[in-house]
């Protein structure tokens, strides 16, 4: 492990070592040495269960009409708020909004997908038994993500579109480094913040009843790996010495940067964009020129913006200080967001889910983890 790795090691339920360094796992002292931090949420487990390839959870044989109904409101379609919309015909329409789900959907696919590799990762270097055990957890519950997204695409379209280029790249640095601060904010923190935003967009705005359900049962076991990220901010980030904090505040505005400016550009869509007469290259300009600073920040203020959700989530954990404040604000009322409580747009969502959950599961539907009173991180 480098000296970079061990000073980041700031709480007994972070010590980790090197992937290949089982022998490590198997020390008489570590079994008796388990860190309580994760047990809540690792004893919740059953709460959210659910079976993606059970219809009693989710029925991926329901209809829907693709060439004729949009699988999202129209207004959440952001070419359809430019001039591309003066060039298309209702069916054309039709077509982007769906073609576009479509996109967002197999990017979250491949997002899951790396989120069950790098928690498979986090397996063989944690070596506090309760960390490992939260780990081993997560992992199985991204791999129904991973089965949940997969059967929806094949519903809908039969098969998902590639990684997008920038998503990948950042994917695959999450899942093959060492460096396990990066692990836990690349993928605990700013994925999933921004999951949780997509999510409780979708969830929000489909109008197709089997993408609603879909996305409340991710939401279900999202909000249990997000937490899981904010008990480690909590534990690990004031303690750190000033330069590796303002490393970890660096790369995570570098990184939400890069995601906000990048992942879903015109570029990436070219194709399906060819399929109805437009050239990305005039959407880009379209969408620069309707997308202002202001513009940007109205989409932003909504609570359940992608970006505004994960920018909450970086700054509730202390991941953005007045350092890096003002690149933030740039899109999201700053003030506002120090005002609002810990939680997020998304647990009142998973609250409903893991009630729904508790009926089919016999559990009376009561005792949801992520209660108003808010002491599941605690």
């Amino acid at each position: 492990m480098s000296d970079t790795q061990k000073s980041m090691t700031i709480d007994p339920a972070y010590d980790a070592v090197a992937p290949d360094d089982f022998p490590a796992m198997m020390e008489v002292d570590r079994y008796g040495s388990r860190s309580t931090a994760f047990d809540k949420i690792i004893s919740a487990t059953h709460d959210h269960f659910w079976d993606p390839l059970d219809p009693k959870y989710i029925d991926f044989s329901s209809p829907w009409d693709l060439e004729k109904d949009m699988l999202i409101s129209e207004d959440m379609n952001l070419e359809l708020r430019t001039a591309v919309s003066d060039k298309l015909n209702q069916d054309q329409k039709v077509f982007l909004v769906n073609e576009s789900v479509r996109w967002t959907m197999s990017s979250i696919l491949h997002g899951e997908q790396g989120a069950l590799n790098l928690s498979a990762s986090l397996c063989h270097i944690m070596k506090d038994p309760g960390a490992q055990e939260y780990a081993a957890n997560q992992t199985r519950e991204e791999a129904r993500h991973v089965t949940g997204f997969s059967q929806y695409i094949k519903a809908r379209w039969g098969t998902p579109t590639p990684c997008g280029e920038v998503l990948e790249k950042l994917l695959v640095e999450l899942v093959g480094t060492p460096v396990v601060w990066k692990k836990l904010v690349g993928m605990q923190m700013v994925l999933e913040g921004l999951a949780m935003g997509t999510f409780a967009s979708f969830y929000s705005n489909a109008q197709d009843p089997l993408l609603t359900r879909l996305m409340q049962l991710v939401m279900t076991d999202e909000a249990f790996h997000h937490k899981f990220g904010k008990i480690w901010a909590d534990r690990t980030v004031p303690n750190l010495p000033e330069a590796e904090r303002d490393m970890i505040e660096d790369w995570a505005l570098e990184v939400f940067m890069m995601l906000f400016r990048n992942s879903s550009g015109p570029e990436q869509k070219k194709d399906m964009y060819a399929k109805i007469g437009l050239e990305w290259q005039w959407v880009q300009s379209a969408l620069m020129e309707a997308m202002g600073d202001k513009e940007a920040r109205r989409q932003m203020r909504k609570s359940t913006s992608i970006f505004r959700t994960l920018i909450k989530t970086l700054l509730k954990a202390g991941i953005i200080t007045e350092r890096t404040a003002p690149h933030y604000a740039a899109y999201v009322d700053m003030q506002e967001l120090y005002s609002e409580g810990d939680r997020m747009v998304g647990d009142d969502i998973a609250e409903e889910g893991i009630r729904y959950l508790k009926e089919i599961n016999g559990g009376d539907g009561k005792d949801a983890i992520f209660a108003l009173s808010g002491t599941a991180a605690e």
